[in-house]
């Protein structure tokens, strides 16, 4: 008798972010020989992006920042190009130079008491221009043209790396999955039940992540920007995460931003800047792209969607 589908799951820690893939199959060992090759794929990505590795491409671009250029693999060469179209289209709210703004200035991982100098910020914010990202298709070279410039791909190397490991997984037979890198997740396929996959969006106003809505996807990518994931209290008022790269300081006014598009490297890298642009300017950009949805909440706890979602219980695009 063949034995029925189920979802096998893996949980671990990559790209300093819990990442959870989940496939449907009969076989658990074939399902975790297919959930072995994307863990190395993720962790494959990982290095040729970590700025925590000296000899990384990425490290190497920034450590030549303002001398010489420096040639990359196709790889990242392509992800840079579509970074900075993402940077264009955005006016800059998402912006891959944002590298020079780092711990020294915002550290959301400790208890900050103090505002960071505003000096400081001005500083660091006049390194940040993805128009001084130079690239040369034919030596295939990055160039950074002032020293202290700094790229970074934490806007969206979780969601490419979630697409690569979808790849992996689907260039190996694997029908039907989930990769979720902490929370920028791309589906699928369909559940062992034949019905899309459940996705929870978690309420900002509750410290457990517990979902407020739900959304019934497949074949689709989901990410969430939030303000209620790192913060620092500071005076009694909470500096979300965000930072906006125009002054240096956190974005404030909304709690949440999701957005629903047809691969987790765009979800991944809309969310950031729609949190940065705010409601108005933000749904005006996501309503003129195609196949691409947004839900956001502010702080006053009020809920706008692009046009092209209608919200029922449960919500569905």
């Amino acid at each position: 008798m063949t034995a029925p589908p189920l979802i096998h799951k893996r949980v671990q820690r990559l790209m300093g972010n819990r990442f959870e893939l989940s496939v449907v199959s009969p076989d658990p060992c074939w399902a975790n020989q297919r959930l072995d090759a994307a863990v190395a794929e993720i962790s494959r990505i990982e290095r040729l992006l970590t700025t925590y590795s000296d000899d990384s491409q990425t490290n190497q671009i920034n450590a030549h920042a303002g001398i010489r250029p420096i040639q990359v693999g196709p790889e990242v060469f392509a992800l840079i190009e579509r970074s900075l179209r993402l940077s264009a289209l955005t006016q800059g709210a998402f912006d891959i130079t944002y590298g020079s703004l780092d711990k020294r200035l915002w550290n959301f991982d400790t208890t900050m008491t103090a505002l960071p100098d505003p000096k400081t910020a001005r500083r660091m914010v006049q390194l940040i221009n993805y128009r001084n990202v130079v690239l040369d298709a034919d030596q295939r070279t990055v160039f950074l043209r002032e020293k202290g410039m700094r790229i970074g791909f934490g806007g969206i190397g979780k969601g490419y790396a979630a697409e690569q490991a979808k790849r992996v997984l689907r260039e190996s037979g694997v029908e039907s999955g989930i990769v979720n890198a902490a929370g920028d997740l791309t589906t699928w396929g369909t559940q062992p039940t034949g019905k899309a996959w459940t996705i929870g969006i978690a309420d900002p106003n509750r410290a457990n992540h517990q979902a407020f809505s739900y959304l019934a996807i497949s074949n689709m990518a989901v990410a969430t920007s939030g303000s209620y994931e790192k913060y620092a209290l500071i005076d009694g008022r909470r500096y979300a995460h965000t930072i906006d790269p125009k002054t240096g300081y956190p974005v404030s006014g909304l709690k949440s931003v999701t957005i629903i598009a047809p691969n987790a490297e765009l979800a991944d890298a809309l969310a950031t800047p729609v949190m940065v642009m705010g409601v108005r300017v933000g749904l005006d950009l996501i309503n003129q792209m195609r196949h691409i949805a947004c839900i956001i909440i502010d702080d006053t706890d009020t809920l706008y969607t692009s046009t092209n979602i209608r919200i029922k219980t449960p919500a569905t695009v």
